[in-house]
């Protein structure tokens, strides 16, 4: 990538899905990604307010410091731009599998970084939620129970997640800033 300019969206944790219109970054080198970082560690050697869209697949359920990995992803993206989170629901058996998973997440680990969340004050980053979407495995059974689950996330995880567990969640989150001068 010497000498071209950066793209605007940025594959955070890649592994080996490489995207060709994006910046791929994971700490392994053997993946071949165009950047060997290791995303425990801030700042990033990345501009602020470059990025359109970022995307942490699998990522964050790995990190030690969640708060500081959404600050310095709210840093690199530009106003507006979105990240796109996908991680194992804590009720699923996949959440506990992994040895290398440090943290397990619900519907509502991100709200924390929405401005009216009763404990915002733990972060400066600040986004919009665009999308929140538990998944099931796609089972007939579980596709019927999953459009009722969706409907009420709190009661769900509240009293039915060890009955009944969810696969994954998906986050798209968007970035409240204000544009650079």
């Amino acid at each position: 990538m010497v000498n071209e300019p950066l793209p605007r969206r940025l594959n955070l944790g890649c592994g080996r899905d490489l995207r060709p219109e994006c910046l791929n970054v994971d700490r392994s080198a053997e993946v071949g990604a165009d950047m060997v970082l290791d995303l425990g560690q801030t700042p990033y050697p990345l501009p602020s307010d470059h990025f359109e869209h970022i995307w942490a697949l699998d990522v964050v359920e790995h990190l030690d410091d969640l708060v500081a990995f959404m600050e310095e992803v709210h840093r690199l993206l530009r106003p507006g731009g979105i990240v796109e989170i996908t991680t194992p629901h804590f009720s699923c058996a996949n959440s506990f599998t992994d040895p290398t998973h440090k943290r397990h997440l619900g519907c509502f680990s991100f709200d924390y970084f929405l401005a009216n969340h009763a404990l915002a004050y733990y972060s400066r980053a600040r986004f919009t939620l665009e999308e929140r979407l538990l998944v099931f495995p796609s089972t007939r059974i579980d596709t019927l129970f999953s459009r009722w689950a969706r409907k009420h996330l709190a009661f769900y995880e509240r009293r039915l997640a060890w009955v009944w567990p969810a696969w994954f969640l998906i986050f798209k989150l968007k970035a409240v800033k204000e544009e650079p001068r």
